[in-house]
């Protein structure tokens, strides 16, 4: 595989770990904002949109980065594939010769 191909692949575990990271920590950040609610009231409450606005901006970039990966690697073996078909036409066009140049002789 080239490089890119292979640096994608090799990025996409450790995306997959901080998006479960991050999973997890959101359960943390829950669990602290309910028992804080109800303690603490509105700002309690603050705290939460505050952490929520945080988390969900997290996520999104991880997701973001993610998907770029995907779509960088799709890109990539795109152009192999049409590096290959190339190659095949390339093969096709050169066996009719072939046959073309076998019946005329």
């Amino acid at each position: 595989l080239p490089q890119l191909q292979l640096l994608i692949l090799e990025d996409a575990p450790g995306s997959r770990k901080a998006l479960r990271e991050n999973y997890d920590n959101l359960l943390n950040v829950a669990d602290y904002c309910c028992s804080n609610y109800t303690q603490g009231g509105l700002k309690a409450l603050e705290e939460t949109k505050q952490f929520t606005t945080q988390s969900l901006a997290s996520v999104a970039y991880q997701i973001s980065t993610l998907a770029s990966s995907v779509l960088r690697l799709l890109d990539a073996q795109t152009h192999q594939l049409r590096g290959l078909e190339s190659s095949i036409n390339l093969i096709g066009q050169v066996s009719q010769t072939t046959e073309s140049f076998k019946c005329n002789h």
